[in-house]
């Protein structure tokens, strides 16, 4: 008589792990920690087997209080699962994030609460996934209070703009707007100047000031800003490039830019 029972099927030997239904993978230390401090536990936590496991104890044990299943994994599950990202050891599997509302911005903004004036970063037409994550990882560097973008024409906050992001997608509120050329103009109404980067700017970035209310606006690579969203700047600024090349990758960019704002607010 045949052995009716269904046998498990193998993975084939380099499949990618199955990450749970409806969640997105986290990886990587920082990534992992900034998902458990904004209060988010995930549902499950893989550690990698060995010394690893030592290394990230306190993580675990937090993510473990919070009710998430803890799996040890080899490393070569972690490898497949992450496609090359450093996950250090820790992968966590969460739900998908979701953009902050505008009316959440308007109240942040009018009831601001720190004594440094708001540096935002707004975002026109990023539609490349691995450019906003890199974005969004240089504004959490340089102390941003938040990413503006336009619902239309923006990559979306998914699992691979966290992957590139260590940690910052988690860390730093993003804004999604209905209508850009709008909320610009209410920025303004609340005090914040308005600067967009553009090649044909006549002012130097190192020539501006950043050191008020300030949103730094980038545009797409190759088209930069769309029409509206340039007429609604109050300045436009560009960066001394003297080599051969025209432009530098936006995210490049947006960190070179950032990072003046830091310099003239540390002074």
């Amino acid at each position: 008589m045949k052995d009716m029972k269904q046998k498990r099927p193998r993975r084939a030997a380099g499949a990618t792990p199955a990450i749970p239904g409806g969640l997105e993978a986290v990886f990587g230390v920082h990534a992992v920690r900034a998902l458990l401090e904004r209060g988010e536990t995930p549902r499950e936590l893989w550690v990698q087997e060995g010394a690893a496991g030592s290394r990230l104890a306190e993580l675990v044990e937090v993510a473990r209080r919070g009710g998430a299943r803890v799996q040890v994994r080899p490393r070569d599950d972690l490898d497949r699962l992450a496609q090359g990202a450093s996950h250090q050891g820790i992968v966590a599997f969460a739900s998908p994030l979701a953009f902050e509302s505008e009316a959440a911005l308007w109240f942040r903004l009018e009831a601001w609460p720190l004594e440094a004036p708001p540096l935002l970063l707004v975002l026109d037409g990023i539609t490349d996934v691995h450019n906003f994550g890199a974005c969004l990882r240089s504004a959490d560097a340089a102390g941003v209070h938040g990413v503006i973008v336009p619902k239309d024409k923006a990559a979306p906050l998914n699992a691979t703009v966290r992957k590139v992001a260590c940690g910052a997608a988690e860390s730093v509120p993003v804004y999604q707007v209905t209508n850009l050329a709008r909320a610009l103009a209410k920025l303004k109404a609340l005090g914040v100047w308005i600067t967009g980067t553009a090649g044909e700017a006549e002012t130097l970035l190192f020539d501006a000031d950043f050191t008020g209310p300030t949103a730094l606006v980038m545009g797409a690579e190759g088209k930069g800003m769309r029409r509206l969203t340039r007429e609604a700047c109050d300045g436009l600024v560009k960066l001394p490039m003297a080599g051969c090349v025209s432009s530098l990758n936006v995210s490049v960019a947006t960190g070179i830019c950032l990072f003046e704002a830091v310099r003239q607010r540390r002074g």
